[in-house]
């Protein structure tokens, strides 16, 4: 009898060694071109430096545009325009470029997903010093005690290293400053994370008539077996033309956003999933009775993956007391908003006292400090958006768009003084970047 060949195991890990070019020199590297990022190669750039800005995806601004998360939150908090500087720029220039179905600043401001695209191609491409690119993934660094040289880059025209004096992170999940170095968190105690969201677009809603309550019609659905998820957090559909609808629908519980297999089970479900959310809505609810789905967002809705540690960790405490900060960079005052990790009743009842308390009045804020934009252990990398050193608590207000604005303007100007004065991100004169964030028309009452 012949004898069959033993399988071969395959191997758990293999070296791989290759010498790439280094094809771009910049002062500053921007990393990801979501809102924190676009915020701080502007910012970096009309400083002066030298910035290269990278975006993995087909266009800048994250969530926001190949997301199609419907709405921004509050730029404002009734009385001040916190999100001021770059936020007010893409707020302004958006309205421009389309008509805004709901806009209150101070509340939240429909996103026309076409109008904030080109906003954020015209800032990009109406600075000096910005060279910026597609189609470009971070794929390692190289660094020395804790000092970056170079990030390693795959693109269409091979792999390749960009050469930097300062570095920003703006990949939401904390990437650049992870594979660094930094230390990082994730989720709650027991490492249990916001549920994602496939944000889509829908037509043929009638909004004269439309109204959305929740909980009643949201139960009879559930005993009529719309759903496989009884999911009863809902934040619903945002009017972003006279009958369009950005959807806001759906939970990916479970999801981990730094995982690609999580990632990839989640974007599955999230698409099947709208086929229960139109039944709802048609049959469910006034005013939707004609509504489709037009198309689901090319990025799955992440609310949160990594916290990166810094010299400072932003707390519940903090937005408790309207925290006030020597190194203040930035004010904000979006409430505590975490959603239940899971689907059950009592998860959901503490997210909505939570939300219902965790809140601001009109006037009222948090401070921003400097110090949750510099990793502890790295000295030429910032951060800035969703992954700033906060805790749980505070990632769930700070995370949303206006707040990345306010962080990563911050960071560019700061990464500026790294590259040119040559020093580390956590040396840097926290009253120097105040001033030149003024100038910029950020707010800073108490700078």
């Amino acid at each position: 009898m012949k004898t069959l060949p033993k399988k071969k195991t395959p191997a758990k890990k293999i070296r791989y060694a290759k010498s790439i070019p280094v094809k771009y020199k910049a002062d500053v590297l921007v990393v990801g071109g979501g809102p924190a990022g676009v915020a701080a190669a502007v910012c970096a750039a009309r400083q002066g430096a030298k910035v290269r800005l990278i975006e993995t995806g087909t266009c800048l601004g994250g969530l926001g545009t190949a997301g199609l998360v419907p709405a921004f939150m509050q730029f404002t908090d009734g009385v001040n325009f916190l999100a001021d500087g770059i936020g007010r720029e893409v707020y302004e220039r958006m309205k421009r470029y389309a008509d805004i179905s709901r806009d209150d600043p101070a509340s939240s401001v429909s996103i026309n997903v076409e109008a904030l695209k080109r906003t954020y191609d015209d800032l990009i491409q109406e600075t000096p010093g910005i060279d910026f690119a597609f189609h470009t993934q971070v794929i390692g660094v190289e660094s020395d005690a804790g000092h970056i040289s170079h990030a390693v880059c795959a693109a269409k025209s091979g792999i390749y290293a960009v050469k930097a004096t300062a570095f920003i992170d703006g990949t939401g999940d904390g990437d650049l400053a992870v594979w660094s170095g930094a230390p990082s968190e994730k989720g709650d105690a027991a490492g249990n994370m916001m549920p994602g969201t496939l944000c889509s677009i829908w037509t043929g809603v009638n909004w004269e008539r439309a109204t959305q309550p929740q909980s009643r019609a949201l139960e009879q659905a559930f005993a009529d077996g719309v759903f496989t998820v009884k999911d009863r957090h809902l934040p619903g559909m945002w009017p972003i033309g006279p009958r369009l609808a950005g959807g806001n629908v759906g939970h990916t519980f479970g999801v981990d956003g730094t995982d690609e297999r999580s990632i990839t089970q989640a974007l599955l479900w999230g698409r099947k999933s709208m086929a229960e959310y139109r039944r709802y809505y048609r049959d469910y609810l006034e005013g939707f009775e004609d509504i489709d789905l037009v198309a689901t967002g090319a990025l799955l809705g992440l609310r949160e993956t990594r916290r990166i540690i810094g010299d400072y960790i932003l707390g519940l405490e903090d937005f408790q007391a309207r925290a006030v900060f020597p190194d203040e960079i930035g004010r904000y005052n979006y409430p505590v908003d975490i959603h239940a990790s899971t689907p059950d009743p009592q998860a959901y009842a503490r997210f909505e006292k939570e939300f219902a308390t965790l809140r601001y009045g009109r006037g009222e804020s948090y401070g921003i400090p400097y110090r949750i934009l510099t990793p502890r252990g790295l000295s030429n990398l910032l951060v800035a958006g969703r992954c700033v050193s906060s805790d749980r608590f505070m990632q769930g207000s700070i995370r949303v768009m206006p707040g990345c604005y306010i962080t990563g303007q911050a960071a560019g100007v700061a990464a500026t003084l790294v590259a040119a004065q040559g020093i580390s991100a956590h040396d840097v004169d926290a009253s120097e970047v105040q001033r030149r964030l003024k100038r910029i028309g950020a707010y800073l009452p108490n700078a």
